[in-house]
């Protein structure tokens, strides 16, 4: 016992003095922009909050290459000429070796061609595969890409017996992005589009589009954006008494979303989402699930507040960082982005992360899961 207890004081000196020679070396600088304010804040505050707590997490366990690492934080306000102005920041100023963010595809499309003539990595927590088709070089993201998302829904509707398809979309980037993958596949599904509507992402009444739709032959509709709009439109279709399945896409999956409809209106809404906002459905098999319950546990804890599926596009966007800074044994931007590139296999709270010169998401449909809202609350489908 003794003789443990010796072995053990001196890992213990030896990690103490490790830890202390990472803090006295010069810190690796990572960049971040998120919407913590304005109306895309519900997913910039968990991005922020989990980017922070990782932060903390990776320094206490002595940092990477022996050298803490220093998040250098700034909000666009939701505002893509915001986050213009951060990231020219983050890249003249501060010095960043990488950058991860923004929380917005408009945000992102803005400063995209920023990071690649600085050739600093840029890893993005939007979801519109635009961001990474065509491949830019320094440029990756996190989220599961639309054109997934478009196909998990229509093969669960497909499933259904559904084959006449409503389309209700938001004019932002998001949505047009959306817009466009839901009419491109629609075939591939033996889908027809009956209907396509658009609503300004600021937009507080759409009554008018789903009064449309209701005199169509729809079988069920499909909405695109991110909070608020999608709201409105729960809560408009039980006004109007439109009971046809309403499908949303994974930009609302969040509480916040079942907050804004409101409990009632939002019952029985289908969306694909990953498995971190049915952590404690996820088989004990799963490879995700020990990553899963952890993360959801410290953040829960430490915010009171629960965990969103957006929080885990930042926690898979730092890690992923801090994976390849470890395997390229190196901060240069170059070389994190040659070694982000070669991540094979890497699990994280969105999915299986494999990086390739022709793919930077990485993802596959297996990210997904179909949840259903049930009774405020999230329900995995089988």
């Amino acid at each position: 016992m003794r003789g443990i207890r010796k072995v053990m004081a001196a890992l213990l000196g030896t990690a103490l003095l490790t830890g202390g020679a990472a803090f006295a070396a010069e810190p690796i600088r990572i960049g971040a922009i998120f919407s913590v304010t304005g109306p895309a804040a519900f997913l910039g505050e968990p991005e922020r909050n989990t980017a922070r707590m990782l932060e903390e997490e990776i320094n206490r366990q002595g940092g990477l290459l022996g050298r803490k690492i220093e998040l250098v934080v700034y909000d666009d306000e939701s505002d893509p000429t915001k986050a213009v102005i951060a990231v020219d920041r983050l890249l003249k100023k501060d010095k960043v070796s990488a950058i991860i963010g923004p929380s917005t595809t408009g945000s992102t499309m803005a400063i995209a061609p920023k990071a690649e003539e600085a050739k600093v990595p840029l890893v993005s927590c939007a979801a519109a595969i635009d961001i990474v088709s065509p491949v830019r070089k320094f440029v990756f993201k996190t989220p599961q890409s639309d054109v997934l998302a478009v196909r998990q829904i229509y093969r669960h509707a497909k499933k259904a017996g559904i084959r006449k398809m409503a389309i209700l979309t938001a004019s932002d980037a998001f949505g047009a992005a959306g817009r466009k993958e839901l009419k491109e596949l629609a075939g591939k599904f033996d889908m027809m589009i009956v209907a396509d509507e658009v609503f300004g992402p600021k937009d507080t009444d759409m009554n008018a589009q789903l009064a449309k739709i209701k005199g169509t032959p729809a079988q069920a509709i499909v909405c695109w954006g991110t909070n608020p709009g999608p709201a409105v439109v729960a809560r408009n279709r039980t006004q109007l008494g439109i009971a046809m399945p309403l499908y949303m896409s994974h930009g609302v999956a969040s509480n916040k979303f079942i907050e804004l409809a409101g409990k009632e209106n939002a019952e029985g809404i289908l969306l694909p989402a990953g498995r971190l906002i049915v952590d404690e459905q996820v088989a004990a098999k799963h490879p995700q699930k020990k990553l899963l319950a952890k993360y959801a546990g410290d953040y829960e804890k430490r915010f009171k507040a629960p965990v969103s599926s957006f929080g885990g596009y930042a926690y898979d966007a730092l890690s992923l960082l801090a994976h390849a800074i470890k395997a390229g044994k190196s901060a240069e931007p170059a070389a994190v982005r040659d070694a982000l590139e070669k991540t094979r296999g890497f699990w994280a709270t969105t999915g299986e992360f494999t990086f390739t010169p022709a793919d930077h998401n990485g993802l596959t449909e297996e990210a997904f899961v179909m949840v259903r809202i049930t009774k405020g609350g999230w329900e995995m489908l089988k």
